[in-house]
């Protein structure tokens, strides 16, 4: 992607990494992410906080937001990743958890479109839906939304929606799991052996979005195509050898 243009072209001088969070309903996605900010200093984001955040704000944005969500429809996907862009480039930090997103291939495209910048790696926490169940239920704070019957619709979208970013984005190599059916503290051992490895610089590097194009994958390129322009030059050398020399002892009759 071009670096340049990443973040709509906004002034963002700094080498930056983004990591998706994302799990099922009741995986432990905000439990983590705090243990993340804690120990690695990552500054978190959840869509939904700022889209709440957005709406108490009383613009103009905010109020369009309010209203759709009353009427129950869904926010468009460009809207939601403007917010977290919005969040990105007024904070001072470099490195983003951003929790709960993308929640479908549409969040997905609209936030490789806007922000200009892949993740540099999602972390999934696989939990069986059983367990999840289990644990919905147990919060028995009388949501509307922890009822059997909303629980396993909220799987079902889960499934359908969000399962196809964690493959599409594990075909790129940039996933990696953790058991999240076990208790927290030992959830988040797995997941700091993971960022501790990626702050030593291991398997993951920075996006640098304030210098145009990616020198790195340039040079890559031209070490790969090198033996065969190599081949290519001598072929062209013998073939005009070879023709200048008929020329040469080719006589008319």
């Amino acid at each position: 992607m071009d670096s340049k243009r990443a973040m709509n072209g906004s002034p963002f001088d700094k080498r930056i990494k983004i990591v998706f969070v994302l799990g099922g309903p009741g995986s432990g996605k905000s439990t983590q992410c705090t243990k993340i900010v804690e120990h690695f200093g990552y500054t978190h984001f959840s869509s939904g906080d700022l889209l709440r955040a957005e709406c108490k704000s009383g613009s103009k944005n905010g109020t369009m937001i309010q209203n759709l969500m009353k009427e129950g429809k869904l926010v468009d996907s460009s809207i939601i990743v403007q917010l977290i862009q919005k969040a990105m480039l007024e904070s001072k930090n470099d490195k983003f958890l951003i929790d709960g997103f993308p929640r479908n291939e549409e969040n997905r495209i609209a936030f490789e479109k806007i922000v200009n910048i892949e993740p540099e790696l999602l972390l999934f926490l696989d939990c069986p839906e059983s367990e999840l169940e289990k644990r919905l239920l147990s919060r028995n704070q009388g949501r509307e939304d922890d009822s059997v019957e909303t629980i396993k619709k909220r799987f079902k979208v889960f499934t359908e929606s969000t399962l196809p970013v964690v493959n599409y984005y594990e075909q790129r190599g940039k996933v990696r799991k953790v058991n999240a059916a076990k208790p927290p503290e030992e959830v988040f051992k797995d997941i700091k052996a993971i960022f501790s490895s990626f702050q030593q610089g291991n398997h993951i590097g920075y996006q640098d979005i304030a210098i145009e194009g990616k020198p790195e994958h340039s040079a890559s390129l031209i070490e790969r195509c090198l033996p065969f322009l190599c081949i290519i030059s001598i072929l062209l050398f013998l073939f005009q050898f070879l023709l200048t020399s008929r020329q040469l002892y080719t006589f008319p009759h």
